[in-house]
């Protein structure tokens, strides 16, 4: 499995119904995207949920390198970088995915929180601990699916969990509205820890 993101950070007073059209009539381009684990369509705007701005900021699981790289590479991702300029796009390994009883349920509501690796701890402690942490949010606080990855070059987790709740039952992260999920190959997201 391999994370990925990227922000599109909008002016203050952007109209967000502008974002919610635009995936309503293009979102459905990638429920059948091959290697595509699944896409969620995040927003945030800014005053709700405690953001402070404005963000369009899709999240990605991949299957495959292949299916990302032909999303990068051949031709769908010019247009989002057509329309607001190219974005840094973030890339994380996969640690662990998890699953919980709502799976497949409309996503309302996402979260993602970053940490950096603590000093003075083992790699391999730490990265077990780390993908603990997927069946946790399912577990414990009631995510659809959650994934947990690594950016080794900075040494930071990305913790990225669904919720069918509009409200996540735990905020110590970047709160999104879910407009649209895509998941072609959910089914063969790889569960549990991943080495």
């Amino acid at each position: 499995m391999h994370a990925m993101q990227y922000e599109f950070t909008l002016p203050a007073d952007y109209p967000m119904d502008v974002i919610r059209d635009r995936v309503a009539r293009t979102g459905h381009l990638l429920d059948d995207w091959t290697g595509l684990g699944t896409k969620a369509y995040l927003i945030r705007e800014r005053g709700r949920d405690g953001s402070p701005v404005n963000q369009y900021a899709p999240f990605y699981l991949w299957n495959t390198l292949e299916g990302m790289n032909a999303f990068l590479f051949g031709g769908p991702f010019q247009r989002p970088a057509d329309d607001f300029g190219r974005p840094a796009v973030r890339q994380w390994t996969g640690l662990a995915y998890a699953e919980g009883d709502t799976a497949g349920a409309p996503a309302r509501t996402a979260l993602r929180r970053r940490q950096p690796a603590p000093d003075g701890v083992p790699i391999a402690e730490w990265a077990a601990r780390a993908a603990r942490t997927a069946e946790q949010f399912v577990e414990d606080r009631g995510a659809s699916s959650a994934a947990v990855a690594v950016d080794t070059s900075r040494w930071e987790l990305v913790h990225f969990a669904l919720f069918a709740d509009e409200a996540p039952p735990v905020t110590d992260g970047e709160v999104y509205q879910v407009l649209h999920v895509s998941a072609p190959e959910r089914d063969r997201l790889p569960r549990g820890r991943q080495w």
